[in-house]
């Protein structure tokens, strides 16, 4: 009973993952949480990366965009090493290039940037009209309406303690091969207190904004990332944070695909909170192959 009770929680466990170990100046240790992956989830290396390029960047000064590109799958059973170069720093602005290598290589490069938060011009898009959180099924529900006629891969997706709850507002796409619009609304939220820090903030947003974008790409398709038959990888993915949130609320991630060609589909998408302000763009192309019959 005590063990249980000492067990740390998935967002305490997401927390110390993305709470980097420095071994040498601008350099850091991340390590994966071993969850039974092959490999490691790209969202955890998006925000140990911006962590790390956080760690080289003076207070009052904060990330707006982050642009990165995945190049070989994580191995969750060794730590990944991220070396962070300070490209420029300017009076308003900070640039850092950061690349993430395991077994010699490099799995992954980010480059982002930081400025020191000023007034100007306000304006964002409107939140699109969709039930609230608590209007849809919960996981719970979910679990014991759906899964247990759910394939495996989607029954082992679900059934895992995540740090990041979600609520699709529609269902339809995980349990049929219907072929629907390439757009999707899910809410998410943090399953546990998040600091009030806005490097751990940020950091757990570009976490989140990896999850669910690549599937959105298949919806025309009749198919899911789920479906055995595919080889599905993030490619790019880039970000844009507009304003600070404390992430202690539910988020509506809101996405499209406007296009899937060459054995890649394009996502783009808008994270707002409940009253609907816009706190954060994405964008990712991904790979999207059918497997070559055996």
């Amino acid at each position: 009973m005590m063990e249980d009770a000492a067990k740390p929680t998935a967002m305490e466990t997401l927390l110390a993952t993305l709470d980097l170990e420095p071994i040498e100046v601008d350099i850091f240790r991340g390590r994966s949480p071993q969850v039974g992956w092959q490999r490691v989830f790209g969202g955890q290396v998006i925000g140990q990366a911006l962590m790390a390029a956080q760690r080289t960047i003076e207070t009052e000064r904060f990330v707006h965009s982050l642009h990165a590109y995945f190049m070989r799958p994580g191995d969750p059973s060794v730590p990944i090493v991220y070396q962070v170069e300070r490209i420029r720093d300017g009076s308003s602005f900070n640039t850092r290039r950061v690349v993430a290598i395991q077994h010699g290589k490099a799995i992954f490069a980010l480059s982002c940037s930081f400025q020191v938060e000023e007034p100007g011009f306000d304006h964002q898009i409107v939140m699109p009209d969709v039930p609230i959180p608590e209007r849809l099924l919960g996981e719970q529900q979910i679990k014991e309406q759906y899964l247990a006629h759910a394939p495996a891969a989607v029954r082992k997706y679900w059934e895992r303690e995540p740090p990041i709850e979600i609520r699709p507002v529609s269902l339809t796409h995980y349990f049929s091969d219907k072929k629907l619009d390439p757009r999707q609304d899910v809410w998410v939220r943090a399953t546990g207190p998040v600091p009030d820090n806005r490097l751990y903030q940020a950091a757990v947003l570009a976490y989140l904004s990896d999850m669910t974008l690549l599937d959105t790409s298949l919806y025309a398709h009749g198919t899911s990332i789920f479906d055995q038959g595919l080889q599905v990888a993030s490619l790019d993915h880039s970000m844009w944070f507009h304003r600070p949130d404390k992430l202690e609320d539910w988020l509506l991630y809101t996405q499209d695909s406007p296009s899937a060609f060459g054995a890649r589909g394009l996502t783009r998408g808008s994270l707002f909170t409940r009253s609907g302000v816009l706190i954060a763009s994405v964008a990712q192309e991904g790979l999207i192959r059918k497997k070559a019959n055996e």
